[in-house]
């Protein structure tokens, strides 16, 4: 059978449970994708031996009746996940030649479920971006084009080389993570599915650290029963992580009826911004009427806080991310700059990590660093923290009235071109993040769907809000919601 990688997660492991493939074949498909995508500069750490060596092992295991849903699918996995022997940077150059030893909690959860990693995926350094410009690495290109337009295009960030590779058909599926809307907001860019589970619900054991009290990792996918099958793989709770909650990880692959009658889906009136494109308000109006038809309640609520929800992100992730990166220094691994002679232990640091870290970094941690100082710890990060405590109540007090999810859109536009938005104005780039960094800010789990194309050919996504550990609730949702769009657009191969 011809183009393996095309299929999803399911339909490969049906395949192999049949006996109509195995995953040293699917595991070659992708391989052979791979080397010819470089033009998308998606896959920054090839491990096609490891790889095959893998697919032949989960070949064994799948002639016994114990082998689990993931084993013998090949996937990518960010270069934010520690991987055992395998470059791990964090798309930066602080951490260049950092082969970790040991695995991270969500790609071991993988491993031991079977899953095949092709390979490390590129990303915006540290996480820190949402168009995949900040990287080592260069920038990722999404494989959509629009109409009649050769310009390369943003696949979205931090996930961008994640986003890409499933979209592009490189790999079955792959790990993202969110901080602010790192998974959905590539998801909605290239037409993929993404999901960013209840904080806690994966372990961040082993992933680089951006903003720790924000960070969550999960899957992105081709459909959202893939998403369903990979987020079970990845979950579970890990004594490594204080913040991992000691809960049972249900069967959310089960919980897929489609069936949402009686359901009631709340609709934000605080996220109709000014200035909100006719398509993206048009593509909210016709998702709310997907779920109307298909038997949900649709209510008006409101969410008062959201318009202090950005600024809020922008003090608190930075602030973390500053305290968090203090750890490199040039002294224990990674990058360390060439010193003159009389250069001290101080000049070693300041030069390091002038030279490792890139300028959108160096920004963050400027402004976390001055957030976080003893003249304005009060005045910004405190201040910020409560603000997080009223956004994250808003939510409770609309879940306490009885709503089961609620519907935004997942992006304020469709992918834009790479170099569009510049560096001189980086509010512009924040804004991306809009309709997503309240839901890292409470906790909660949220799901792009794509739903639709603009104007341009290019892909819509829409996303939906959950109870938290309420992931298999969300994600039937979301199921139905994916059946009413019936979005099967895939982008030209032209690279």
């Amino acid at each position: 059978m011809t183009d393996l990688n095309k299929l999803g997660l399911a339909e490969a492991r049906d395949l192999l449970r049949k006996g109509e493939t195995t995953s040293v074949e699917l595991t070659q498909s992708c391989l052979t994708a791979i080397d010819a995508a470089d033009a998308l500069n998606a896959f920054v750490h090839k491990t096609p031996e490891l790889a095959l060596e893998r697919a032949k092992a989960a070949d064994e295991r799948l002639k016994g009746d114990d082998a689990p849903a993931m084993c013998g699918l090949p996937i990518g996995i960010k270069d934010l996940f520690c991987t055992k022997g395998v470059d791990t940077q964090a798309g930066s150059r602080i951490l260049q030649g950092f082969k970790p030893e040991y695995e991270s909690t969500v790609s071991q959860n993988l491993i031991d479920n079977g899953a095949v990693m092709l390979g490390k995926l590129n990303m915006d350094e540290f996480a820190m971006g949402s168009s995949n410009e900040t990287s080592v690495y260069g920038n990722v290109v999404s494989p959509w084009r629009r109409n009649n337009d050769d310009a390369d295009l943003t696949p979205g960030g931090s996930s961008g080389g994640s986003a890409s590779a499933v979209a592009a058909d490189l790999c079955l599926a792959a790990t993202g993570t969110d901080t602010g809307g790192s998974i959905r907001q590539p998801a909605a860019f290239t037409g993929t599915v993404g999901i960013k589970p209840t904080y806690g619900r994966c372990s961040r054991w082993g992933t680089v650290a951006f903003a720790s009290s924000l960070d969550q990792a999960g899957p992105m996918t081709k459909s959202v029963r893939d998403a369903a099958i990979m987020l079970e793989a990845m979950c579970g709770h890990d004594a490594k992580d204080s913040t991992s909650a000691d809960l049972a990880v249900p069967n959310f692959e089960a919980m897929l009826t489609g069936d949402i009658k009686g359901k009631k889906i709340g609709i934000p009136k605080e996220y109709r911004m000014d200035g909100m494109p006719a398509e993206i308000e048009q593509l909210w109006a016709d998702g709310t009427a997907m779920l109307k038809a298909a038997g949900a309640e649709i209510v008006d609520i409101s969410l008062p806080h959201t318009k202090y929800a950005l600024p809020a992100y922008y003090v608190i992730a930075p602030a973390e991310a500053s305290s968090n990166l203090a750890r490199y220094d040039g002294v224990r691994y990674g990058h360390r700059a060439k010193l003159e002679a009389g250069d001290g232990i101080t000049e070693m640091y300041e030069k390091t990590r002038a030279e490792g870290f890139g300028h959108e970094v160096q920004r963050r941690v400027m402004i976390g660093t001055y957030v976080l100082s003893a003249g304005f710890y009060d005045a910004y990060y405190n201040r910020a923290r409560r603000v997080r405590t009223l956004i994250k109540k808003d939510f409770e007090d609309v879940f306490a009235a009885g709503v089961d999810a609620i519907l935004t859109p997942a992006t304020p536009s469709a992918a834009f071109g790479l170099g569009e938005m510049t560096d001189a104005d980086p509010v512009q780039m924040y804004l991306n993040d809009v309709f997503t960094v309240t839901v890292n800010l409470a906790g909660l789990p949220g799901i792009s769907v794509p739903a639709g194309l603009d104007a341009q050919g290019l892909p819509l996504g829409l996303q939906l809000i959950g109870k938290p550990w309420e992931e298999g609730d969300l994600l039937n949702t979301a199921y139905a919601l994916e059946a009413a769009a019936g979005f099967v657009a895939k982008p030209g191969n032209w690279w």
